[in-house]
């Protein structure tokens, strides 16, 4: 898969994502700074599945209706980057042909798919 890893989601989820196989863009290492905006139009365009935990993209995909390849949307009481990779984990091995062009928001215990 091919993801876009937001600045917020962190380097160490990139790089444990290019380590089992994905083709990874890290805001974070390559693009810092850059506008939520222009990360979802780039994740459009680029054919990335976008990784974030910042909850504005909600409001870009939801109610402004941009366009994307797919979002996942991590709502994490824990935010530790070995929590996030665990969760990431799971909803590859479990979700993997449902993740390209849904929005999901993902918390410990939910997993929700939005068309």
């Amino acid at each position: 898969m091919r993801f876009l890893v937001d600045e917020c989601t962190g380097p160490r989820v990139a790089d444990w994502l290019r380590k089992n196989g994905h083709e990874v863009f890290s805001i974070y290492d390559e693009a810092r700074g850059m506008s939520d905006e222009k990360i979802i139009a780039k994740a459009y365009e680029e054919k990335y599945i976008l990784l974030t935990n910042d909850k504005d993209f909600g409001e870009l995909v939801i109610r402004q209706k941009k366009q994307h390849k797919g979002v996942i949307l991590l709502r994490l009481k824990n935010e530790r980057t070995e929590n996030k990779i665990r969760i990431i984990q799971q909803l590859i091995e479990k979700y993997a042909e449902k993740i390209p062009n849904k929005f999901i928001i993902v918390t410990e215990k939910v997993v929700r798919i939005i068309d």
